[in-house]
């Protein structure tokens, strides 16, 4: 699962974070698909909260909100993100 946060009006990527990030391997051992989505979204909205970001459009890129696209946006939203 991959994730990131683009300023549309630059093009420039201001964070992004994927499952098969160093910073996430140990957490994410033994975790569901979903579950796992859910840390990234979380490890996102951290990510964003260090560079002051705190709303963003949620773009799923034609994925159906469901499974591990929701849990990616509830993971993002428990950990402060405004969508």
């Amino acid at each position: 699962m991959y994730a990131q946060v683009i300023d549309d009006s630059t093009g420039s990527t201001l964070a992004s974070v994927s499952s098969q990030a160093k910073s996430l391997q140990g957490e994410l051992k033994g975790l569901s698909k979903k579950e796992a989505a859910k840390k990234v979204g979380a490890e996102l909205a951290k990510l964003c909260a260090e560079k002051s970001v705190s709303e963003v459009v949620f773009d799923r890129n034609g994925f159906l909100y469901w499974g591990r696209v929701s849990a990616v946006a509830e993971g993002a939203r428990e950990a402060g993100l405004k969508f």
